[in-house]
């Protein structure tokens, strides 16, 4: 079993409804949930909405190797009304989003993932409910703690 943490974001719909239902869903489909963030809302990252996102972060422990981990979200996510995942910078409002952060302390590199997730020491939206929920955590690339990084990002 591997312990893995995710970040769920939405801004469009009844956000808090469309961030339970994900979480329900990744509970029954992917593993077993043992921690779930405090929502936070944050101002749209990386592009320009009027739509404020509501975002958690959530622990999974999960017997699915990363590639089926990641199978299993994206099918979840066109569940709950998904059509397009976005492509490079191209952001944009969506209904719910879930990016793998870390996977245990392994370190992947493939064409349709990377981990640990290459822009979360980068993104407070992340790092504030990640180190309510797990602040000792050590990145395994930055070789520094959850806590540490979300303090040197505010």
């Amino acid at each position: 079993m591997a312990i893995t943490y995710l970040s769920l974001g939405a801004n469009l719909g009844n956000r808090r409804q469309q961030l339970r239902a994900a979480a329900s869903l990744l509970d029954k489909r992917a593993g077993h949930l043992l921690a779930l963030s405090r929502f936070y809302e944050t101002v749209p990252w990386g592009y320009d909405s009027p739509h404020s996102f509501l975002n958690v972060v959530v622990q999974l422990e999960t017997a699915l190797p990363p590639q089926e981990l990641l199978s299993s979200i994206l099918q979840i996510e066109r569940d709950l009304g998904r059509t397009a995942k976005t492509c490079g910078t191209a952001y944009q409002d969506r209904l719910i989003d879930i990016d793998i952060l870390l996977y245990d302390q392994f370190i992947l590199e493939q064409p349709n993932l990377i981990l640990p997730h290459p822009q979360m020491h980068r993104r407070t939206f992340v790092l504030q409910p990640l180190a309510e929920i797990a602040p000792w955590l050590q990145h395994p690339v930055l070789k520094q703690t959850i806590g540490a990084l979300y303090e040197s990002n505010t």
